[in-house]
């Protein structure tokens, strides 16, 4: 009931359901599956360069190419190794990197450990619209849809209501269910 009322109460009710957009993109695109994840095991990246998977310290890739490659293992369901990944990335206080450390420890089960590291991207970064987006699915997640639509209203004062952050939390509100990705 409490979730029915909360989501009359949304400025702007979907009248379909939001399109599954891909995480940290801004589009409905998902990932392209590169050869990270359809052929590297474990925490490696594909170089190509070396033309094979590598531990993603000895790759030449750059902080924005790990990133992607973060974003991929994610959405193909491997959190401990999109972990991996940001383990090598140069800016741990990068907002980006904590937010994804939050998606991926919230994906593992690890609620309190994901809502820090959401609050630290904040910090960081309070315009950061999709650690706003994640914290508000851990927080439906949690059963505290009050909190949820807080970091919703937050997202659409920043300028975002059209984007995926707003319409997956806005989703997750009404449904209770969030996204794996």
């Amino acid at each position: 009931m409490r979730v029915t009322l909360l989501a009359a109460a949304l400025t702007l009710p979907l009248s379909v359901a939001a399109p599954l957009y891909a995480a940290g993109s801004g589009n409905d695109t998902a990932p392209t599956p590169t050869q990270t994840s359809k052929d590297c095991k474990g925490v490696r990246v594909w170089d190509e360069e070396k033309q094979r998977c590598v531990k993603p310290k000895e790759s030449r890739l750059d902080d924005d190419q790990l990133y992607q490659a973060v974003r991929e293992l994610a959405y193909a369901g491997r959190y401990e190794d999109a972990q991996g990944v940001l383990d090598a990335m140069s800016d741990q206080s990068d907002d980006r990197v904590l937010t994804y450390r939050g998606f991926t420890a919230r994906k593992l089960g690890q609620i309190d450990v994901a809502m820090v590291f959401y609050q630290q991207a904040l910090d960081a970064n309070p315009d950061n619209l999709l650690a706003r987006s994640y914290m508000g699915q851990g927080l439906v997640a949690q059963g505290d849809s009050v909190a949820a639509l807080t970091q919703l209203r937050e997202i659409n004062a920043r300028g975002g209501a059209d984007t995926w952050a707003a319409k997956s939390l806005r989703t997750a509100i009404e449904t209770g269910v969030t996204y794996n990705y």
